[in-house]
């Protein structure tokens, strides 16, 4: 079974087509292939941090002041 693909492995290979791309050394094919890569890093971090911010509790007051803790509901 494979391994399941974690927040912090996309955003270091991220980071590593970043400095990639910076270093001015690619051809224009391999800086396209590293953007297109990068962008689906991107897309997949965005998305995974998305889900985890609907996961989060949320605080709120209720009518008499006090915090209280609710679960954020999926819409």
């Amino acid at each position: 079974m494979a391994k399941k693909k974690t927040f912090e492995a996309a955003l270091r290979e991220l980071e590593e087509i970043v400095k990639q791309m910076e270093s001015g050394d690619l051809c224009l094919e391999d800086a396209v292939k590293k953007y297109e890569s990068g962008m689906k890093q991107s897309k997949f971090c965005l998305d995974l941090l998305d889900k985890t911010e609907k996961k989060i509790s949320m605080l709120t007051k209720d009518s008499n002041g006090n915090i209280k803790e609710e679960l954020f509901e999926d819409e």
